[in-house]
Formats: structure tokens, sequence, C-alpha cells
């Protein structure tokens, strides 16, 4: 019996390392086929093989992990995703289910908990970790349905829309909320999603239209 092909996306060369020796390690008929560190090459890696599971990292540069596993599943529905991230916070982990994940690791799982979540994308399935499950669940009981578009953001993420809007750039909002870029960039991208936004110009009128920013003040 053939195994099934695994690709993974993560811009850190020994986190791919460490992951292709716990999968290539385990018996589980599942095997790394290929590896890139970026998302639009983990793209045209999947259009151009027979890949069966997607392992991606969402913070990485020229496309993230949530615009490759939507990307990625709209070429190939019955692809697999895992997102194996840093980020757990229920914003992130909501986005990667929306976009099409059926599985999400915090960086620090063990081999065991890989394992499952490959057993359940195998199976049809989904993983999420009991801890990350439970924030999530408390995080959809506490939440109030509203109108209001400015509500979808966190905090977090008005302060990066305001300080876009006001024409600082990926590195300047890093320095200014002590954060790094990749970390702007990821917030960046999923306000665009929250919003339905495409571009920086229409972020920026949303800003301006809910008064984010002050015209005047400029």
């Amino acid at each position: 019996m053939s195994k099934l092909q695994a690709l993974l996306v993560d811009d850190h060369s020994l986190v791919r390392a460490g992951i292709r020796e716990m999968i290539n390690g385990n018996s589980r008929g599942i095997v790394v086929a290929a590896e890139t560190d970026n998302g639009r090459d983990g793209l045209k890696i999947i259009a151009d093989n027979d890949i069966d599971i997607l392992i991606t990292d969402l913070s990485m540069p020229d496309m993230d992990g949530i615009a490759l596993i939507k990307a990625a599943r709209k070429r190939k529905p019955e692809l697999n995703c895992i997102v194996l991230s840093m980020h757990t916070a229920n914003e992130y982990v909501a986005a990667a289910f929306k976009a099409g994940a059926c599985g999400y690791l915090h960086k620090n799982a063990s081999t065991d908990e890989l394992m499952q979540a490959l057993d359940a994308a195998k199976n049809g399935s989904y993983y999420l970790h009991p801890n990350i499950a439970g924030s999530l669940v408390e995080m959809l009981r506490e939440s109030d349905v509203t109108t209001d578009p400015l509500e979808r953001l966190s905090d977090r993420q008005r302060d990066v829309l305001k300080l876009l809007a006001e024409g600082n750039s990926t590195k300047s909002i890093a320095e200014i909320m002590s954060v790094s870029p990749k970390t702007v960039e990821t917030h960046r991208a999923e306000i665009m999603r929250r919003l339905d936004i495409r571009d920086v110009p229409g972020l920026v009128k949303f800003a301006v239209a809910h008064g984010l920013v002050d015209l005047e003040s400029w």
C-alpha cells in the first residue's frame, strides 16, 4: 500500500527537520515528500505534485499559512491541512479552521500529539489540542453577535489597523508595538480576512470611515 504524501511548509529549517524526522520515523503510512520555507512555493508544489497532507506554519514570508490553506484547498478540496504554529490565540485557531484546516497544534506539541493529528487527517476527522479547544469554546460562549465591523477585530488588530492607516510601514509598526514584522504581517492578513478587504488602500478607507484615523490631524 502506497504511503500518503505530506508537504511541510515552515520558514525555519530546523523545525522542518524535526517534523520530518518525527513523521518519517513513525510507521503511520505517511512520508514527507516535499518541503519549503514559504507559502507561495508550497502552493506550487501542491499544484505540481500528488500531495495528500499539508503541514504548515502561519507566519511566513510571501504567503501566510491561512492564505496558503485557502488557495491550496481551492485547487485541491480533498487536501488535509494541519497547522503547526506558535500562535494559539483563538482568532488564529478559528481562522485556520475556517480556511479549511483539519488540525491545529502548538509547535511545542509532542510526537504523540502530531501523530494523533495525522491519524485524524487520514480518517477525515479533526484534531485540536484539548487546551486550545477549551479556550476556543469559551470564546464562542462569550461572544456576542454584532453588526459593527470594528467588533470583528481584537484590540491588537485595531492598533495595527490604526498605525497602518496612519502611514506607518510594517517595520515601524513592529517597532512601535514591540513585535516582529512577521507578526504585524500576520495581523494585517487576518484584519483583511475579517473585514473582507483586499488591499491596504481599502484598509485605510475603512479606518478613516470608522473614526480610527482623523484626517484633520495629519
